[in-house]
């Protein structure tokens, strides 16, 4: 797990924003097809089923799974699709915290939070 320095998190919340607006756009396409998804799968269990726009919805998947991927491989979490709620692992008092930000928040980091309280334990920095 890479743990990140408020510094180093900062100087990365460009691409992160660029990146979360991204899998949130392709989430809200995903999320188009959950009714017809579901009714598939129920069909399924009875031996048949599928999707009338099935190729759309495999590449609306793929789409938000390399951006899921993108975002995983610098080592930022993706907590909250809608919300764009995303957190950087670092270390705080010798401890592991999570540094939290959330589109709609601004240029830096204000906020961290203990591993286990999650967005209602947040703290500003």
């Amino acid at each position: 797990m890479k743990l990140f320095t408020i510094p180093e998190a900062n100087a990365l919340l460009p691409s992160v924003r660029t990146i979360v607006g991204k899998i949130q756009r392709a989430h809200r396409n995903v999320s188009r097809y959950r009714d017809e998804v579901k009714k598939a799968a129920e069909a399924a269990e009875k031996g048949g089923g599928g999707v009338s726009a099935g190729v759309s919805y495999a590449q609306a998947l793929t789409v938000l799974t390399g951006k899921i991927n993108e975002l995983e491989a610098l080592g930022v979490q993706l907590k909250d699709f809608e919300r764009g709620l995303v957190d950087f692992p670092s270390l705080r008092d010798g401890r592991v915290v999570l540094l939290c930000w959330q589109m709609g928040e601004g240029d830096e980091l204000e906020w961290w939070h203990d591993v286990d309280t999650g967005f209602a334990g947040r703290t500003p920095l």
